[in-house]
C-alpha cells in the first residue's frame, strides 16, 4: 500500500506541477493581457491551453483514485507539495529567482507533511 501512496503522489505532483507550468505558457503566449474576445482567442489558439486541460485532468483523476485509499489529512497536506515542485521547476523553466520567503515557505510546506506523516502513522500504529 506504501508504494501505491508513492506512485498516486508522484504522478499527482507531476500533472499539478505540469498543468501549472503549461498554465504560465498559456499566459505568456497570449500576451498582453486583453479582456476581449481577440484575447480569448489567442489564449485557445496555443496548444498550452489544451496541456493545461491535460494536466488538471490527470491531476483531478490521480487525486480521486489516491482518495479512495489515504487519509484525508495527510493526504491533503501532501498535495500541497505541488507548490513546491512548481516553484523549483520555475526556476529552471523560467529563470525565476528563489527569495527567502518563498524558500521558508517550501521549508514549512515540507515539515508541515513530515509532521502529518508522523501523526497519521502514530494513530495508525495504536489501533
Amino acid at each position: 500500500m506504501r508504494k501505491f501512496y508513492l506512485v498516486g503522489f508522484v504522478f499527482l505532483l507531476f500533472f499539478d506541477t505540469f498543468g501549472q507550468m503549461c498554465f504560465k505558457f498559456t499566459t505568456l503566449s497570449a500576451m498582453p493581457f486583453e479582456f476581449n474576445v481577440d484575447w480569448l482567442i489567442r489564449i485557445f489558439s496555443h496548444y498550452w491551453a489544451y496541456l493545461v486541460m491535460v494536466g488538471y485532468s490527470g491531476a483531478f483523476i490521480t487525486w480521486m483514485v489516491l482518495l479512495k485509499k489515504a487519509p484525508v489529512g495527510p493526504a491533503f497536506a501532501a498535495s500541497h507539495l505541488q507548490l513546491v515542485t512548481v516553484m523549483l521547476v520555475s526556476v529552471f523553466v523560467f529563470d525565476e529567482k528563489i527569495t527567502l520567503s518563498h524558500l521558508l515557505g517550501a521549508i514549512s510546506i515540507i515539515i508541515g507533511i513530515v509532521f502529518l506523516a508522523l501523526a497519521e502513522q502514530r494513530l495508525h500504529n495504536k489501533s
